[in-house]
């Protein structure tokens, strides 16, 4: 298990404003100007009330992430959820929970001056 990049998605997910993003990005609003089933970029703007370095900012960490795939639409971008982020937190929610096999059973720590 790589706890580096899993840090990675979880602060991802730290953020009200991420989640927001995705929540949105879950049930894209009609009439916008991105394709179906994804937003543009000039729509997170007014959807969320951000402005457009903050609204890149929140993306970038998405989609470094894995939890979103962005799509150049000439000088706009297009956001939608990737479901294999998705998938690889829920894995990753698993493996955290199981006991490691491979680990080395840890000593009991002794405080020093006090008899084991």
């Amino acid at each position: 298990m790589d706890f580096d990049t899993s840090a990675e998605l979880f602060k991802a997910l730290a953020d009200p404003n991420r989640l927001k993003v995705l929540k949105l990005l879950a049930s894209p609003p009609a009439n916008d100007c991105a394709g179906p089933g994804s937003v543009c970029a000039c729509d997170l703007e007014g959807q969320l009330g951000l402005s457009q370095p903050t609204v890149s900012h929140h993306m970038k960490l998405l989609v470094r992430a894995g939890l979103v795939t962005a799509t150049k639409r000439g000088k706009w971008t297009d956001y939608t959820l990737n479901p294999q982020g998705f998938e690889q937190a829920r894995e990753l929610l698993i493996a955290l929970q199981q006991p490691d096999l491979n680990a080395v059973p840890s000593q009991p720590k002794t405080l020093k001056g006090v008899p084991s």
